[in-house]
């Protein structure tokens, strides 16, 4: 059974303005070098659907969904914030963007793919519940979050955002939610300018000063993450996880010291779990947990994708990048 690999071509017809850092390129740079490294082959394409106006109101007031889908301008751009346009093409590649962590979500869940990669745009991780900002238009990992929770019966899952900027958006959406716990690491005094104080007991996240490194990087995640999504895997957050009769145990990443982190990837009986990942710049979902990494820059952008595929695929990323593959998040 080969991973799923789900992009749209409206996707790239969302477009900000000439030099816009964000731009229809960024899908064609990953593309490219997923063709050029022979992931492709280990891949099955899918067009991702369009979010219908229920799945975007688990995560977003209906009042929002409504007066965003109405805003798009027939010609040229219309601004929502000083960073963020939409043009006439931004709410149908907001919809297929959100819709498809809703496939990627039903396709590994459903166990119709064991994995999946959501090569889509514009991103998700700064829109709030009810406000776009900061490039994004629609959270699509909180989408494709509160779709596993409330569709698949989900009763835990674990968010885990890197960037360069903290996820507001989905902190504004979650906050509160204790089946959701999220974990963010991201530069401090950076946009969207907050984040060093958690808004929620289901938060945990850390700022890291300009410049710091991997050590400082593996010291957050094992003295401020590792407990909570620990707590979590054992069940101490809303009890213990169960998805259609089995028990989702944790394992989400493996940094380059092959510490364990978190949530996700080991069932019971010894098999992985079922995995999706969802580009933000970049994003992605892993079954019952949720990451993001990015960049905007071509060459950066293409490391991102690279990498958070040799993720999803890790036996190929034995060939891509030698060992097991994961010490590639730290270089």
């Amino acid at each position: 059974m080969l991973a799923a690999f789900i992009t749209h071509a409206d996707c790239a017809r969302h477009e900000m303005g000439p030099q816009h850092p964000e731009c229809p390129e960024r899908l064609g740079a990953i593309h490219d070098l997923l063709l050029v490294k022979g992931l492709l082959d280990y891949m099955s394409p899918y067009d991702a659907p369009l979010a219908t106006p229920q799945q975007l109101a688990r995560a977003h007031s209906a009042m929002y969904v409504q007066e965003l889908l109405a805003s798009a301008p027939t010609q040229g751009h219309r601004q929502v914030d000083p960073d963020t346009a939409m043009c006439p093409h931004t709410v149908q590649a907001a919809l297929r963007a959100a819709g498809a962590a809703v496939q990627a979500t039903d396709l590994v869940l459903g166990g119709e793919a064991p994995a999946a990669f959501c090569c889509v745009r514009p991103p998700g991780h700064h829109a709030e519940r009810a406000a776009a900002m900061g490039f994004c238009f629609f959270n699509n990992v909180a989408v494709g979050i509160r779709h596993a929770l409330d569709v698949h019966g989900l009763q835990r899952v674990a968010l885990i955002d890197f960037d360069v900027h903290h996820g507001n958006g989905s902190e504004d959406i979650f906050r509160g939610d204790e089946r959701v716990l999220m974990c963010s690491i991201f530069e401090r005094g950076l946009y969207p300018f907050n984040g060093d104080q958690a808004t929620g007991p289901n938060m945990v996240n850390v700022g890291l000063p300009s410049r710091s490194g991997s050590e400082a990087f593996r010291a957050a995640v094992s003295d401020q993450w590792l407990p909570a999504l620990e707590a979590l895997r054992a069940g101490q957050r809303k009890g213990v996880a169960a998805h259609r009769g089995r028990n989702v145990l944790a394992q989400p990443l493996t940094l380059r010291t092959h510490q364990q982190i978190g949530v996700g990837d080991q069932r019971g009986n010894g098999h992985q779990l079922p995995t999706a990942t969802i580009l933000h710049k970049g994003q992605r979902q892993m079954g019952s947990r949720l990451g993001q990494f990015g960049s905007h820059h071509r060459n950066q952008v293409q490391t991102c994708g690279i990498k958070i595929v040799a993720r999803v695929l890790p036996v190929f990323a034995r060939k891509c990048f030698g060992g097991d593959g994961f010490e590639c998040l730290h270089e």
